[in-house]
């Protein structure tokens, strides 16, 4: 499984407009490319744990999208519906990550560590 992994924080000066639609350019990704398996978008949890106060930058927002294989990925990215979320995520974000893992449940994940 492929998880495309997305750590942002939003420009401060973001209007609710600029929100609204790079909401709905996300909900519209969501529905028209097949080659999601699943898809969670959250905002950051702090509880006060020590490993949050070593955190340098706050990504305030968090999407995991899951993929069967490396093509379904690379279907999504070049889908169109894509496209157009990709152009205006990266107007709209001040500071963001993102990274590709090949992921392996449980303890073969953990195996592969090691390996």
């Amino acid at each position: 499984m492929i998880a495309h992994l997305v750590l942002f924080r939003p420009r401060t000066d973001l209007s609710p407009a600029a929100r609204a639609a790079l909401a709905r350019a996300f909900e519209t990704a969501l529905r028209a490319i097949p080659s999601i398996r699943r898809a969670n978008v959250g905002r950051r949890l702090l509880q006060g744990h020590s490993y949050e106060a070593l955190m340098q930058v706050d990504y305030e927002y968090a999407a995991v999208l899951e993929f069967d294989d490396a093509d379904a990925l690379n279907a999504y990215l070049g889908h169109p519906a894509h496209q157009q979320l990709a152009s205006q995520f990266y107007d709209a974000f001040e500071e963001a990550l993102m990274y590709d893992f090949e992921l392996q449940e449980g303890e073969a994940g953990v195996a592969a560590l090691l390996a």
